[in-house]
């Protein structure tokens, strides 16, 4: 049978690249993945270890690659995301180790970097003003890390529930050059800090907001295989706000600033619990999509405008 509509490859033979991509478009669509096609050409190249145009001088694969191939085709069609087939992710200016321990970084957070950037220069003169960070629900560490690579002179802390999260957030930290700048506790949210232990200048967080109710009905690439407990929040979708916003006046300085990632529509809800706490809100900014993503909070009585 043509390899085009075999069921299982064999690891031992040779595959041209032609039989490859026939084969793995058909399964694709058959399990219900989008663009199966540029997915099949993204697998192949991954398994290659060729970029898109090295397809074209690629005659085929076998031996260690089309095994590589196999399992990466088998793990997609099971709605595995591509992340975890590969084991990292880049996010921002960094490349992440990443496994189904740690919520996939998103472009969308990288809007809570953004907003960082667009705060230092009043707030503390500049990115290299920035001493401190705490991210909490660190998870793969992305946030953090992020905030290290645009704050040169700044030490930071990240927190999870989960000791598997922290450790690998240490490994990317190390991998990235900034593990001497990094720290990693085991914790749920600020208790793992311990009373009086706030003052930071930034205060991260991407926590949970996704309603109970929702999650049946997300793409099965999330609902199947990331952690629950990195997108569940309740009934209302708003309990790690609360705890958070409960939290933050002891954990920002005087001077600092929160920045929380939303859910779309959320801004008006966790804009109250934040005040409910005497913090304002100074900025909201838009991800790419349009959706209120990145919320910034002062202390109320920092001398900054407010800002819708």
């Amino acid at each position: 049978m043509s390899p085009l509509f075999a069921d299982v490859l064999s690891p031992d033979g040779f595959y041209s690249t032609r039989s490859l991509l026939g084969h793995a478009t058909v399964r694709l669509k058959v399990s219900g993945i989008e663009s199966p096609s540029q997915e099949a050409r993204l697998i192949l190249a991954w398994a290659a270890g060729c970029g898109p145009m090295g397809l074209l001088r690629l005659e085929g694969l076998e031996g260690p690659p089309l095994a590589h191939f196999i399992s990466a085709l088998g793990q997609r069609c099971s709605h595995v995301p591509w992340a975890y087939v590969t084991g990292q992710r880049d996010f921002w200016s960094l490349t992440l180790n990443v496994n189904r321990d740690t919520l996939i970084p998103r472009p969308d957070s990288e809007t809570l970097i953004e907003a960082l950037l667009a705060q230092v220069e009043e707030c503390f003169g500049g990115a290299g003003g920035v001493r401190t960070i705490l991210d909490l629900g660190t998870g793969s560490g992305c946030l953090l890390l992020a905030a290290l690579r645009e704050c040169p002179q700044a030490w930071g802390v990240g927190v999870d529930i989960s000791a598997r999260a922290a450790r690998q957030a240490q490994a990317n930290a190390a991998r990235n050059g900034l593990a001497g700048r990094a720290a990693f506790m085991v914790g749920s949210w600020a208790e793992a800090l311990g009373r009086g232990q706030g003052g930071f200048d930034v205060v991260l967080s991407n926590p949970p907001y996704i309603r109970q109710d929702e999650m049946p009905h997300l793409m099965a690439e999330v609902r199947d295989h990331e952690p629950w407990r990195a997108l569940v929040a309740g009934q209302d979708g708003l309990q790690a706000y609360q705890e958070l916003c409960t939290a933050l006046p002891e954990l920002m300085a005087p001077h600092g600033c929160a920045i929380l990632e939303l859910g779309q529509g959320q801004r008006d809800a966790v804009s109250a619990l934040a005040a409910q706490q005497g913090l304002g809100v100074v900025a909201c900014l838009r991800d790419l999509g349009g959706v209120e993503r990145a919320l910034v909070l002062r202390h109320a009585h920092a001398d900054q405008p407010q800002t819708t």
